[in-house]
C-alpha cells in the first residue's frame, strides 16, 4: 500500500480508526526526511494492513503544533485510536520493522486499562 497523505481535514478520521497508522512527520527540505521516505515506502509495501501517513509539516503546521513535533522526522504509531509510540529521528529499516512487531504485539485492553490508570 502506498503511503497517504494526512491532512487536518482526515487525520482524525484516518487515525482515529481500528487497526495500526503509522504517522511520518516530514518537511520537503529536511535531509533525513528525504533519506528515510525509502524505507518508509518500502515497509509500506511489506505491510499491506498498517496505514502509512505521512504529514507535510509545512503544509500542516496546525498538525505539527497539535503534536508538539519540534524535530523531524518524527514517527508515531496509533493503534485503534490511541497513541502508542511517538519519537523524533529517521529509523533504519530494522528499527522500523521492530516498531512494527512491537506494535502489533502490544495487549491493547492492557493499554486502555493503563491510560485509564494514569488519567489519560
Amino acid at each position: 500500500m502506498a503511503t497517504v497523505e494526512l491532512t487536518t481535514a482526515n487525520f482524525d478520521e484516518v487515525t482515529g480508526s481500528d487497526g495500526i497508522v503509522l504517522v511520518d512527520f516530514w518537511a520537503e527540505w529536511c535531509g533525513p526526511c528525504k533519506r528515510f521516505a525509502p524505507v518508509y515506502e518500502r515497509s509500506s509495501e511489506k505491510h499491506p494492513g498498517i496505514v502509512f501517513g505521512k504529514v507535510d509539516t509545512e503544509a500542516q503546521q496546525a498538525l505539527a503544533a497539535q503534536f508538539d513535533i519540534r524535530s523531524i522526522p518524527t514517527i508515531m504509531a496509533v493503534r485503534d485510536g490511541v497513541i502508542v509510540f511517538a519519537q523524533p529521528g529517521a529509523l533504519p529499516e530494522s528499527a522500523l520493522e521492530n516498531l512494527i512487531q512491537q506494535v502489533e504485539a502490544l495487549d491493547m485492553d492492557d493499554v486502555r486499562k493503563k491510560l485509564a490508570e494514569h488519567g489519560h
